[in-house]
């Protein structure tokens, strides 16, 4: 029987982040992120609970508890970590003989770009905590969570940009790739996008923030209508890219545009990667990145909500998070139903 990653609008327990802290590049604005993570967690714990690594646990709870935040829904562990990007640290989960399987992969910092030491190990940490219940399976293959969608029935969109990094699996070509995929995620076939990409992205194009797989054969995806913007050329091949795909069933995928935001630079001037496409669908609800840009927001939220009908969008102001690199998706990793205690 072969494995199958659950798309990620199945049922699930939880979601795991990890706190920014002064060992982290958060360091020179704790001040602004942690209302940011605060907010994250207020809005999750409505509807499931968090499990939230921090160096120290007694810290992170105060915080928390001076927001109201329920402590009876977040499970904070104590363990060391070098940044916050759960999406990519923090364990896959498959379906495996009607049971959760937790696969580690190896995380070395988006193609050894950053320091991943303490990240690397947080899965197998929180196991060992008892955090986590499923069996976990350490892979010798480096894949982040950011790297790969999927429809929960075999099929994975990613980009040759990541997945065929040279500083990723340089022992392995796209067609071993594409076993290592059907091995472990069970994936029958592979999307693979060749276009598109953001400014000031660290990841090698993520698809997570550029195209997003939804329900009844969907495709959420990032658009630059704007000519002039160095994005444009790019994107614009990535939706004849997206057009040319076909659904299981033979059919075109139905594109949803998202409408592409604002601008938005660092104090350097470096260009940072916004995007709509790095939402986090949890039970019931959409939470959405939003940019403190009013003419874009609510459109996105918009086009959202019609890739999802009947959970509640939810925005939440995520311009923190662009400093670093990063937004919503990318600092969240959903722990499926039979994950947690």
């Amino acid at each position: 029987m072969n494995p199958r990653f659950p798309a990620e609008w199945e049922a699930q327990d939880g979601v795991l982040l990890a706190w920014p802290h002064e060992g982290t590049d958060w360091s020179s604005m704790l001040d602004d992120v942690h209302p940011a993570f605060v907010e994250i967690i207020r809005r999750i714990t409505r509807f499931e609970r968090v499990v939230l690594t921090a160096p120290s646990a007694a810290s992170a709870r105060e915080c928390l508890a001076a927001a109201g935040i329920d402590l009876g829904r977040v499970v904070v562990c104590e363990v060391p970590s070098n940044d916050t990007w759960a999406r990519d640290f923090g364990p896959l989960t498959v379906i495996f003989n009607d049971r959760p399987v937790l696969l580690d992969f190896g995380f070395n910092g988006w193609g050894l770009k950053f320091a991943a030491n303490h990240d690397n190990l947080i899965s197998k940490r929180l196991k060992e905590l008892g955090a986590l219940v499923p069996n976990l399976k350490t892979v010798g293959l480096v894949l982040e969570g950011g790297s790969v969608e999927s429809d929960g029935l075999g099929t994975i969109l990613t980009t040759a940009e990541c997945l065929l990094s040279p500083n990723r699996n340089p022992q392995l070509d796209k067609g071993e790739i594409e076993l290592a995929l059907a091995s472990l995620l069970g994936a029958g076939r592979v999307l693979w996008l060749h276009h598109g990409f953001l400014a000031g992205d660290d990841t090698d194009s993520h698809i997570d923030t550029l195209a997003r797989i939804c329900p009844d054969n969907t495709i959420v995806y990032t658009a630059c209508d704007d000519p002039r913007d160095e994005h444009y050329q790019e994107l614009k091949l990535m939706e004849e890219e997206l057009k040319a795909f076909r659904a299981p069933d033979g059919s075109p995928y139905r594109l949803l545009p998202l409408p592409w935001p604002k601008a938005r630079f660092d104090d350097q001037a470096h260009r940072l990667p916004a995007t709509y496409a790095n939402f986090l669908v949890i039970n019931g609800a959409v939470l959405v990145p939003t940019y403190r840009d009013p003419e874009k927001d609510e459109p996105a939220m918009t086009c959202i909500g019609q890739a999802f009908p009947g959970r509640e969008i939810i925005g939440i102001d995520c311009l923190p998070l662009l400093e670093q690199h990063g937004s919503l998706h990318c600092v969240t990793m959903q722990l499926p139903q039979g994950v947690l205690p």
